[in-house]
């Protein structure tokens, strides 16, 4: 895949290793060309990534990075962004690290509204380790780990994180870069809690890209991006899948509130114990 000249700066040494025709590709040229449209600086980028197939990205990328235990991006990721608020500050997951195994970060790192963007590369599949259903695997999916088909019910992503109250929260596909890499650079612009779903396919183990080239149709260009029932309204239609932005609404960051109490808690007088007193009122 040819990358433009401009996109030279942030990528690694490092080769991405990933099968032949995985979306993941198509997600890490989204990724490049958002931040080279963006112009971040390269020493200004922290990426933190889980386990997976899509834990390799942060290796890809001339940027700081932290390739994490499963599950536990969003948790490095928040440590990160409040250890040093000035960072742009990406967590990369799969749909196992982030549904599974992660899945209990995801409503608090929403809820909080970190300032960080959450980039989900779901395969629906366990891509890395051979083809097991995922948490967004569909119904009756038969594979070498599931011969009598998977019984589950899919998670339907996007309901959760509007659920989850994520200030900003989008679908793209890996196949469309175009389109992927607009969203991705509203995501990182974005202050607070930026989460995007973006579904790229397995090539080897669970091929979906004709599938979603299929189901895939653009939010409707009269859509409030403010109105949370509405994008849940979106979001809940099925067999069709929406892509683009379902919903934006920026309210206060974390770090800002937490930057708020810890001047308030040194400007007190008795410090703790007014803090204390506030948030048991």
């Amino acid at each position: 895949m040819t990358m433009p000249d401009d996109t030279k700066r942030y990528r690694s040494e490092v080769r991405p290793v990933w099968c032949p025709g995985c979306g993941h590709y198509g997600v890490l040229h989204s990724f490049y060309a958002a931040i080279a449209e963006l112009n971040l600086a390269p020493e200004r980028i922290a990426i933190a990534s889980g386990i997976g197939c899509s834990g390799r990205f942060p290796a890809f990328v001339n940027a700081y990075g932290f390739h994490g235990v499963h599950g536990r991006a969003l948790p490095l990721a928040t440590g990160i962004k409040l250890g040093n608020p000035e960072l742009t500050v990406i967590a990369v997951s799969g749909d196992g690290d982030a549904y599974s195994i992660g899945a209990g970060h995801f409503p608090h790192a929403a809820r909080r509204n970190i300032n960080i963007t959450y980039i989900v590369m779901d395969n629906r599949i366990y891509g890395l380790t051979k083809g097991q259903p995922s948490p967004t695997s569909p119904t009756g999916l038969k594979l070498k780990a599931s011969p009598y088909g998977s019984t589950d019910t899919p998670l339907k992503p996007v309901t959760a994180a509007l659920a989850h109250n994520a200030s900003f929260v989008a679908r793209g596909f890996s196949a469309w870069t175009k389109e992927l890499t607009e969203i991705l650079k509203r995501a990182i612009l974005h202050p607070g809690f930026a989460f995007v779903e973006v579904l790229s396919p397995c090539i080897t183990f669970h091929n979906t890209y004709q599938h979603f080239k299929e189901v895939l149709h653009p939010i409707p260009k009269d859509h409030d991006e403010t109105d949370i029932t509405k994008a849940m309204a979106l979001a809940l239609v099925d067999p069709t899948l929406y892509h683009g932005v379902f919903y934006a609404n920026p309210r206060p960051c974390y770090e800002d509130t937490i930057a708020e109490l810890r001047a308030e808690a040194q400007k007190s007088q008795t410090g703790l114990p007014d803090l204390l007193q506030r948030f048991q009122a």
